[in-house]
Order: structure tokens, then C-alpha cells, then sequence
């Protein structure tokens, strides 16, 4: 895992200066360890866990994600799970349509066709519809890739519904928010809209949220 993101102390001061609930929660939720936005920086372990994670409680998630990373012995990557068949892979508990996701994932890998070097040199619209070409990833997924793999600062997954949850609990808001609201939130906190869903989940969530 790698260290906190370069731009996070100078986030939490930008936003602590544009909005007042945000200072709070900025002060509230200090972290000694700065567990925050560590990132293994391997897009392809996390498209894997992401897939994996869709639909189900993080519990049976992590079940399932642990035989997974058993079965490809420790190693996961395109190589090894090329390797693995079908029933081997849903033998871990992945239903048929993870199972296409993941191996499709691998053969793009090793073809080249996905290539996840040239994502950091693209605007994050564009890398989140590149990273949504791949089967079984949609906006919500490359968005989380984005944040969490690559530590992009300004990434606002409106369709999350823990952000939403999040907004309407401290912002006085019903659920769901209004988007006119979620958009106003989205161009103050900006470019730093990373750091201020972080400090948003982790008002809701007692754990620092990893992914």
C-alpha cells in the first residue's frame, strides 16, 4: 500500500475554508494513521475485487475475494487466472457473469487490448469510460478505481449511494438529495471532491473506508 495522496493535507485545508460542516468532519475524523486513499496501485487486483464485490455484502465479498486470491495461489493476475477455468473460478462462489468478467479482464490484459498504463495520462472522463468498456464495470466501478487505485482528487460518484446517504445526513437534506444540490456540493468541494466523499463515508461508516 502506498501513502496518503500528496494533495490531502492541502485538500483538507481548502475544504475546511469552503464549508463549514466539512471543517467539522475534517476535525472529527482525524486519523492517526492517515488511513486514507492508500492504494496497492494494481488496477488489475482491484478491477478483480471489484467485480468480485458487486451486488453482495462486503462480508460474503471478502469471502468469496479469499478464495479467489487462494485458488490463483497469492498471485493474482492476468496470467494466472487465464489459467484457471470456468468452474474453477466459480467454485470461489462467483456466479457465471463474474466469471466471464474476470476471465475477459485477463484475456484483455494479455492481449493488450485494456491497457491500464496510458490511463493515468487521460482526463477522468475519459478513464472512466474506458475502464466502463470492460464486462461487468460500470461508472460506479471505474469511479471507484479512480479514487481508490489511481488516488485521483477530484473523483464524485453521484450514483454511490453511501455519498448520498452521507449528504443527506449532514447536510440536512432528504433522501435522496436533491441533484441540484449534489451538483452545488460537487463545484465547491472541487478539484478536491476525492477527499470530501472520503470525510462524507467516514461520517457514516465507523471503519475508514478501503477498497
Amino acid at each position: 500500500m502506498s501513502k496518503i495522496p500528496p494533495y490531502w493535507n492541502t485538500a483538507k485545508r481548502y475544504l475546511s475554508k469552503k464549508d463549514k460542516i466539512m471543517s467539522s468532519l475534517i476535525k472529527k475524523y482525524k486519523s492517526p494513521s492517515e488511513t486514507v486513499l492508500t492504494s496497492r496501485r494494481d488496477v488489475f487486483f482491484s478491477l478483480c475485487k471489484s467485480i468480485i464485490g458487486q451486488q453482495i455484502s462486503v462480508a460474503a465479498a471478502n469471502s468469496v475475494f479469499l478464495k479467489f486470491k487462494k485458488k490463483c495461489k497469492n498471485k493474482i493476475n492476468a496470467k494466472t487466472v487465464s489459467k484457471l477455468s470456468s468452474s474453477q473460478l466459480k467454485s470461489c462462489g462467483l456466479s457465471r457473469q463474474k466469471v466471464k468478467g474476470i476471465k475477459s479482464l485477463a484475456e484483455q490484459v494479455l492481449s493488450k487490448t485494456f491497457n491500464p498504463k496510458i490511463i493515468p495520462s487521460m482526463s477522468d472522463e475519459d478513464a472512466i469510460i474506458y475502464l466502463s468498456k470492460l464486462r461487468q464495470i460500470g461508472r460506479w466501478s471505474a469511479e471507484m478505481i479512480l479514487l481508490f487505485t489511481y488516488n485521483r482528487p477530484n473523483i464524485w460518484p453521484i450514483q454511490d449511494i453511501g455519498l448520498l446517504r452521507a449528504i443527506s445526513k449532514n447536510y440536512n437534506k432528504k433522501y435522496l438529495p436533491p441533484e441540484s444540490y449534489v451538483r452545488l456540493l460537487n463545484k465547491r468541494f472541487s478539484p478536491y471532491c476525492s477527499v470530501a466523499t472520503w470525510y462524507l463515508w467516514r461520517s457514516i461508516d465507523p471503519e475508514p473506508i478501503q477498497y
